[in-house]
């Protein structure tokens, strides 16, 4: 099933009005308004809504959480039933977090510091034609462009939205308009619907891949091919001492040639003695691995090398302002998230800049893992053929000692359930969930041999092909979707989606609109 794809010329049956009044957001709705929240009794339960209960791009909201009051009231933001929640902060603005608060307990709701909540002006402006103006494609680009802040923390501000002008029918007409979305947005979540059940059905056959890889069963193990052909074969056991004696050996010539630059030769070996051995996974609560197996931490199977496991830097150490339009390419977590680097969006710092950041620094073949979003956990493996680039705040490097393991598994078994579920059991955060470098350098990781990575690792690879060809037809498909999307919103908010106040369709029939969808088989 397919959408077809948006005619790229409007066709209307007549020229409709464009001479709406124009008002800024703060003449038609509060924002943030304030709330006597000492009148709200502590003891009485109410809504709770985290970032996490908004749905990206589609206005979804959950309400089903509740608190006691007197729990809430300090730390987060206070809505009414009817306010329109619009997330400020990067990247759920972007992603679309948008949405109009439904009933909720005792009449009052608590969610997170990171949502600007606006407040309809009785008579003056409908809640779901405030909510769609604001959830367009159009608003929220204009918005990204006035976000301020350091990066990864970046967010709108309130005075964008007070400022930022809405087109205004009048009111009957703006609920004609509403209706209209709502009728088009129904036909089009129709075929929408069916493509993401396709996409589920693809997600948890690639997730049962990876779990049988990561769990030894996808493929013959080392050890019971080794016991069929009667020969010997190293295990994940000795393969992990192999490359912890490469790691303290590389540190042991790292810090002779220290001593020997500055002129000063050891006596004795005591000074191995401050080599700090990485630590070992605690097991207690990991299931038992194949034989022939063992778990390891990804500080054990990181190269021998400085920052080879590293996040980004600081806000404050890197900032907007550092920006350029050529030098050294930035890597964010929507960047892992699309698995996309490059491009004409890419940003830039300067060679001198990245110099003062060479601790963020990665290469092709790098392993790199999302450390905050809902959830976290996304990874990827930064291309080989990408030229070096600087991760920034909330993304995880991991560089592998790649002589001894396969990249391409371990990208699999961060992203199959037996470690994001580590993952996601230290992850931390209230207006956002977040995981540490100091919890995540400690999870455990599966080593095979090294034979059985690669064996593994091309078994995945055979398989996972086979989605290829329909996750992009699926995904094509939902990038037209949105498209016509974002077309409906576009005619709506220019008045060409219903007849203005006073015009009749001499013809009798609905206006034709590019909100017209339809779907081939």
């Amino acid at each position: 099933m397919s959408i077809k794809e948006v005619p790229s010329e409007y066709q209307v049956n007549k020229i409709l009005s464009h001479d709406w009044p124009r008002k800024k957001i703060a003449e038609v709705a509060e924002l943030n308004p304030r709330m006597d929240k000492k009148a709200i009794p502590d003891d009485l339960e109410v809504s709770f809504i985290p970032m996490s209960a908004v749905g990206a791009g589609d206005g979804s909201i959950r309400a089903d959480e509740t608190r006691l009051a007197g729990k809430v009231k300090k730390g987060f933001t206070v809505f009414l039933e009817g306010d329109v929640l619009f997330a400020k902060i990067t990247p759920c603005m972007e992603n679309g977090k948008i949405a109009v608060v439904p009933p909720l307990l005792n009449g009052y709701g608590f969610g997170s510091t990171e949502f600007h909540v606006l407040r309809p002006r009785e008579k003056m402006i409908d809640t779901k034609y405030l909510y769609f103006f604001v959830s367009s494609q159009s608003c929220r680009k204009e918005a990204e462009r006035h976000m301020t802040g350091a990066v990864g923390q970046r967010r709108v501000p309130t005075m964008y939205l007070k400022e930022c002008e809405i087109p205004v029918p009048p009111l009957n007409q703006q609920k004609q308009i509403v209706a209209e979305i709502e009728k088009q947005f129904s036909r089009l979540d129709e075929g929408v619907a069916s493509l993401k059940r396709v996409q589920a059905n693809l997600k948890r056959y690639k997730a049962a891949v990876l779990k049988a890889a990561v769990e030894g069963r996808l493929v013959e193990t080392e050890a019971e091919l080794a016991r069929r052909e009667g020969r010997d074969y190293e295990t994940g056991q000795q393969l992990l001492q192999r490359i912890l004696a490469e790691r303290r050996r590389k540190w042991e010539e790292a810090e002779l040639a220290k001593m020997k630059a500055k002129g000063k030769m050891p006596k004795n070996d005591k000074w191995k003695q401050k080599y700090k051995e990485p630590a070992a996974p605690d097991t207690r609560n990991l299931p038992e691995l194949p034989e022939g197996w063992v778990w390891a931490t990804p500080e054990q199977l990181a190269a021998p090398e400085p920052y080879s496991l590293a996040i980004g830097p600081f806000g404050s150490n890197l900032k907007v302002s550092d920006y350029t339009k050529s030098g050294v390419p930035l890597v964010f977590v929507k960047n892992i998230r699309d698995q996309s680097f490059g491009g004409t969006n890419t940003v830039y710092i300067s060679e001198e800049k990245a110099s003062e950041l060479k601790a963020h620094r990665i290469e092709g073949g790098d392993i790199l893992i999302t450390k905050m979003g809902d959830p976290p956990g996304d990874v990827c493996i930064y291309p080989m053929n990408s030229p070096a680039a600087i991760i920034t705040a909330d993304c995880i490097k991991l560089r592998l000692a790649r002589n001894f393991v396969s990249v391409p598994f371990f990208m699999y078994a961060i992203e199959a359930e037996l470690v994001h579920k580590q993952i996601l059991g230290i992850t931390k955060g209230v207006a956002q969930l977040k995981i540490s470098l100091g919890r995540f350098r400690s999870i455990g990781l599966p080593l095979p041999p090294l034979a059985e990575q690669h064996r593994i690792v091309a078994e995945v690879e055979r398989r996972l092909s086979i989605l290829c060809e329909t996750e992009a037809q699926v995904e094509a498909n939902l990038q037209r979707a949105e498209r016509l999307r974002q077309a409906i919103l576009g005619k709506a908010f220019s008045g060409q989606l219903v007849p203005s106040d006073g015009v009749e369709d001499t013809d009798g029939q609905e206006p034709e609109t590019d909100a017209t969808m339809a779907f081939a088989t």
